[in-house]
């Protein structure tokens, strides 16, 4: 009896994509090859099957940088979402108020 499949679509970088492919068009793969091993590893050993490291100081630190900037960005739009104005004049002054920040 034959296994059913089904199709698995990834977004990846261009760069990446095209470099992989070559690496595993060295070694006679293909992509597909690839990507099913992968998913063959995870069952078998019901694991991630990469070494996954925890975030040095400084990684931690960027990161945590970058949701403080996501959370400010997304607290100034939910501001705005909610502001109202009088006149239009307002709302041009609003907005050049806060597009310098």
């Amino acid at each position: 009896m034959t296994a059913t499949t089904s199709m698995l679509h990834v977004r990846v970088d261009d760069d990446i994509k095209a470099q992989a492919s070559q690496m595993l068009a060295a070694v006679g793969m293909t992509m597909s090859e690839a990507v099913r091993l992968f998913l063959h590893r995870v069952v078998a050993e019901q694991a991630f099957p990469l070494e996954l490291k925890v975030p040095n100081a400084a990684t931690r630190a960027a990161m945590l940088e970058a949701d403080e900037l996501v959370a400010a960005h997304s607290s100034r739009a939910q501001m705005h979402e909610k502001a109202r104005f009088a006149t239009a004049q307002a709302l041009f002054d609003d907005l050049d108020k806060n597009s310098s920040k």
